[in-house]
C-alpha cells in the first residue's frame, strides 16, 4: 500500500472530503461493502458525516438518499462491480466528486474515478488465493488512514468525539462534569465557625455526605468530616467547643465546569472523599466520591 498509494492522490482524496457540503457516501459489494461500514462508521464518529449506501438497494431506488454536495467513496478490489457501475452515470450526472478504492487501476471505476487510490496487486492470505483476506485488510487500513488524517485536518478533539459518543463509559467519561453530580442548595451541608461541634455532627448526619463545609462572612472556607470527629472522640475532646477550632482550614476544591473523571483523579490524589465546589469564591456544591461511582465515573 505504501508503494502504490502516492502522496497526491491521497491528499486529494482528503481534500474533496474536507470541501464537502454534504455527506460522505461509501459504497461497495460484498465483503468490500462491510469494510465499507465499517469506514464509514468511523468517519462519522470522528467528525466527517458518512453513511453506507449498499449499491444494489442504490439502484432500485436508495440512490435518492445521495444528493448535489455529497461526495462518493466506492470500494471494489477489482474495480468492475456490476452494482457499482450501474451507478456510475447517475454519479456523473450528479457531478459528485467521486474517490475509488480499487487493486488497481485497470478497472473501469478507477477510471472514471476522480481520485484512485489503489491499494497494490498483491496475493490474498487465502491458500487458494481467492477469499477477500489481504484485501479487505488494506482497505479498512486504508479507510481508517483517511479517517484520522481528516480527523487531524478538521482539529478535531476528545470533546468533539464525546458528542457522538454520549453512551458508555466512554461518553460519561468525556461529557459529565462536577456540576452534573455535585449536590447543591439545601442539599449542601454547611455551619459558621461557631457552631459546636456537636451540631456540626448534627448537619453532617442530615445531609449523609460524610463532612460539612464551615463557612465565615469573608467567604473562607473550612471542613470537618465524620471520621474527623470519630478522631476526636477518641481524645476525649470537649464536643461543645466551636468547630472553628478544630476544622481543617485548607480544603480541597474544584470547579463546576471540571470533567467528573478529573475531579476523580484529585480525590484519589489527595486521599479525600469529597470536594468543595466554588464558582470563583462562592460555595455552588459538594461532590462526594460515592456520586462518581453511581455515575459509572471511574
Amino acid at each position: 500500500m505504501k508503494e502504490n498509494i502516492d502522496q497526491l492522490s491521497f491528499s486529494r482524496s482528503c481534500q474533496i472530503i474536507l470541501s464537502c457540503q454534504g455527506r460522505l457516501i461509501i459504497t461497495g459489494m460484498g465483503k468490500s461493502g462491510l469494510v465499507g461500514r465499517k469506514i464509514a462508521a468511523t468517519m462519522a464518529s470522528t467528525g466527517t458525516p458518512a453513511f453506507f449506501v449498499h449499491p444494489g438497494e442504490a439502484g432500485h431506488g436508495d440512490l435518492g438518499m445521495i444528493v448535489k454536495g455529497d461526495v462518493v467513496l466506492a470500494i471494489s478490489n477489482s474495480g468492475n462491480s456490476d452494482e457499482i457501475n450501474v451507478l456510475l452515470p447517475v454519479i456523473k450526472k450528479l457531478d459528485l466528486p467521486l474517490i475509488s478504492i480499487t487493486k488497481n487501476l485497470s478497472g473501469r471505476l478507477a477510471q472514471e474515478a476522480d481520485v484512485a487510490l489503489t491499494l497494490g496487486d498483491f496475493e490474498e492470505a487465502c491458500p487458494m488465493g481467492l477469499a477477500p483476506t489481504s484485501s479487505t485488510t488494506a482497505t479498512m487500513v486504508l479507510g481508517d488512514a483517511l479517517a484520522i488524517a481528516l480527523l487531524e485536518a478538521r482539529g478535531f478533539k476528545s470533546d468533539d468525539f464525546a458528542l457522538s459518543h454520549p453512551a458508555g463509559s466512554l461518553g460519561k467519561k468525556l461529557l459529565t462534569h462536577v456540576e452534573n453530580l455535585m449536590k447543591s442548595g439545601n442539599e449542601i451541608p454547611v455551619v459558621t465557625g461557631n457552631t459546636s461541634i456537636i451540631d456540626a455532627l448534627f448537619e453532617i448526619t442530615e445531609k449523609r455526605l460524610g463532612m460539612t463545609v464551615v463557612v465565615d462572612d469573608q467567604k473562607r472556607y473550612g471542613v470537618l468530616t465524620d471520621g474527623d470527629i470519630r478522631r476526636l472522640l477518641t481524645i476525649n475532646q470537649d464536643m461543645s467547643q466551636p468547630i472553628a477550632s478544630v476544622m481543617k482550614t485548607t480544603p480541597i476544591t474544584t470547579t463546576p465546569n471540571t470533567k467528573a473523571s478529573e475531579a476523580l483523579n484529585i480525590m484519589r490524589q489527595q486521599k479525600v472523599n469529597q470536594l468543595i465546589v466554588l464558582d470563583g469564591d462562592t460555595l455552588v456544591g459538594v461532590l462526594a466520591l460515592r456520586d462518581l461511582v453511581q455515575a459509572g465515573i471511574n
